[in-house]
């Protein structure tokens, strides 16, 4: 019997965040790396519910933004190729991997569900404040006369002297809308396991000359305020962060670590506002989290070890935060 939202007929809809799966930019360990922790994925999808998956890309676009830049001042043949195609390009094939290896895994499992990766558009605000002093530092360390051609070939590219380089920086906007919520909705009507929102999305505003048609811009919106807005957008029920570590921690890394168990928003909430967790990549998770529960109390999230997804998935082991 399908599991469904309180009150209602409805499966329950989660979204589950994909981290320590894409670590690196080298594409045969990705693989290797998704492969491995495909078998327990399939065990956490497989619990009667409307599952959507988003993962980051942040190496992937580093590298493949590296790749142009570099190759296109040394080759005149070769354009820069700019953030918003590069987003687009590893959200692909992030989603082809995700693809292959959970329909690997439920061709052995003997599951006949559809899978299909979104390439997603993030409508942003075109008058962001981050628009005007952009902070976002991205990609490789370039030397002066890289900069310097890449500048040249674009003015609107800006660099940053960072230790013994130069970095480009860029906006990070807070997403607005994401563009192609229908096309996940009726996939999810439709039986389909969803990836969506791969890196925060491609970050696009409404064209001035064309009001219909939108157009991306060179910016990197936060992958898990995204995430939290694909929550939203698609009225989700659960969000699941999937992580390398084993929960929401105090004293990260200190000799009186203690890992959180079952936790209350108000809890939660205090120990952000103390600065528990702006050490590390949990002050983001937490803060998303926070967002989503506040608009719908009956809303829960887990956050865990994607080594153990399905038990995170299952309310078995892991951080679960409620009201």
């Amino acid at each position: 019997m399908p599991v469904t939202s309180k009150g209602t007929d409805k499966p329950r809809r989660i979204i589950i965040s994909l981290g320590g799966l894409t670590p690196s930019s080298q594409l045969d360990r990705q693989r290797e790396l998704i492969y491995a922790a495909a078998p327990e994925l399939l065990r956490a999808i497989d619990v009667n519910a409307e599952v959507i998956l988003t993962h980051g890309n942040g190496p992937q676009i580093h590298m493949a933004q590296r790749a142009f830049a570099v190759a296109s001042t040394e080759d005149s043949k070769v354009p820069p190729i700019d953030l918003p195609e590069c987003g687009a390009m590893t959200q692909g094939y992030i989603g082809y991997h995700l693809q292959q290896a959970l329909e690997a895994e439920m061709h052995k499992a003997g599951r006949r569900w559809h899978i299909a990766t979104i390439i997603t558009q993030i409508e942003v605000d075109v008058d962001d404040p981050s628009f005007g002093t952009p902070t976002k530092a991205i990609g490789p360390r370039l030397t002066e006369r890289q900069a310097t051609s890449l500048t040249e070939q674009d003015p609107s590219f800006k660099f940053v002297a960072d230790g013994d380089g130069y970095r480009r920086v860029v906006a990070s906007p807070r997403p607005r809308r994401i563009v192609e919520s229908e096309s996940i909705l009726n996939l999810l009507d439709n039986d389909f396991v969803v990836i969506a929102c791969g890196g925060g999305g491609i970050p696009v505003v409404r064209d001035s000359d064309d009001l219909g048609c939108y157009k991306g811009v060179p910016a990197v919106i936060e992958k898990d305020a995204a995430a939290g807005l694909l929550g939203d957008d698609c009225d989700a029920d659960e969000f699941v962060f999937l992580t390398d570590v084993d929960g929401v921690a105090l004293n990260w890394q200190k000799l009186d670590q203690r890992f959180l168990g079952d936790v209350t928003v108000p809890q939660i909430h205090a120990y952000a506002d103390a600065g528990e967790f702006g050490h590390d990549d949990m002050e983001p998770k937490v803060r998303a989290a926070l967002r989503f529960l506040e608009q719908r109390p009956d809303r829960i999230v887990r956050i865990g070890n994607i080594r153990n997804a399905a038990a995170v998935v299952r309310g078995e082991a892991g951080t679960c935060i409620h009201y």
